[in-house]
């Protein structure tokens, strides 16, 4: 099973929550709905997120990690 986010005009919000009841519960669940928020908004909502980047922003290159080291 797949999971994707979709952004939806209100205009077509009923409309498309319509079409969704036409399946059943094995094919597709709504998992989460939400108004939304940009990327920058949702992460400035998080408690301590702005301090932690700012902190992030101020250590010496030096001390950082380099992108083919980490481990994905």
């Amino acid at each position: 099973m797949k999971t994707i986010t979709l952004k939806i005009d209100d205009n077509v919000n009923d409309k498309f929550l319509w079409l969704l009841e036409h399946f059943s519960s094995n094919e597709i669940k709504i998992l989460e709905q939400s108004d939304y928020i940009s990327d920058d908004n949702y992460l400035r909502s998080i408690d301590g997120m702005v301090e932690s980047i700012n902190e992030a922003r101020n250590e010496p290159i030096n001390k950082g990690i380099k992108l083919d080291d980490l481990d994905w």
